[in-house]
């Protein structure tokens, strides 16, 4: 996931971003952060301008909420009292079981290296720790419109069919929850097993 390619989109995702969420995936990330514990850490993963993190905020004042995505443009849209970071979702500069839970909306398909970035959701979760993910399945016709818009954008276009990332996440210890409708899924997962595994730079 590049950042130069998002630097002057920022104003446009920040007054339109929210039209790509449909009520169902919306009321699905409400009842998500309304689960967690008082004071839990949240990040919103290839968060851009911070979306799903001001949703959070909104919502759950009481919650320490971070952006990191790799464009400075976007980060620049991103809310008061939300802290943000740059960085790629394959490196994140925080300390293993940093977050209680991590949201990616509508960023999975843009990480170039997937199972690295999982690694990295993973790592920074606690255990029993939850993540967010909205994203698009590249099978039904709208689906592959938006992968091959995305690929003629340059971007890596990383789409997964949501019953495949459910396997992914359900082999890497994770108890996992589904929700389709069309071409747009949410899926819910709460780590139950953790990895050994790298460290990264930490904040």
């Amino acid at each position: 996931m590049t950042g130069s390619r998002f630097d002057r989109l920022g104003p446009l995702f920040k007054r339109h971003g929210h039209r790509v969420y449909p009520r169902w995936a919306k009321d699905l990330f409400s009842l998500f952060i309304a689960r967690l514990a008082r004071g839990s850490r949240v990040l919103d993963l290839g968060g851009g301008t911070g979306l799903l993190a001001g949703w959070a905020k909104e919502q759950r004042p009481d919650l320490e909420v971070w952006v990191a995505d790799p464009s400075d443009g976007m980060l620049a849209q991103v809310p008061r009292g939300i802290r943000a970071v740059r960085a790629r979702a394959e490196a994140l500069p925080f300390e293993d079981g940093y977050f209680h839970a991590v949201a990616v909306g509508e960023a999975l398909h843009h990480f170039d290296d997937l199972d690295r970035a999982l690694d990295e959701i993973s790592r920074v979760l606690v255990l029993y720790g939850t993540v967010w993910i909205y994203d698009y399945d590249p099978r039904p016709l709208a689906g592959r419109l938006v992968r091959l818009f995305e690929r003629l954008w340059g971007e890596p276009a990383n789409f997964v069919p949501p019953d495949r990332l459910r396997r992914i996440f359900i082999e890497r210890g994770y108890m996992t929850g589904l929700q389709a409708e069309g071409f747009r899924y949410v899926l819910v997962a709460e780590l139950r097993e953790k990895a050994s595994g790298r460290s990264s730079p930490r904040v």
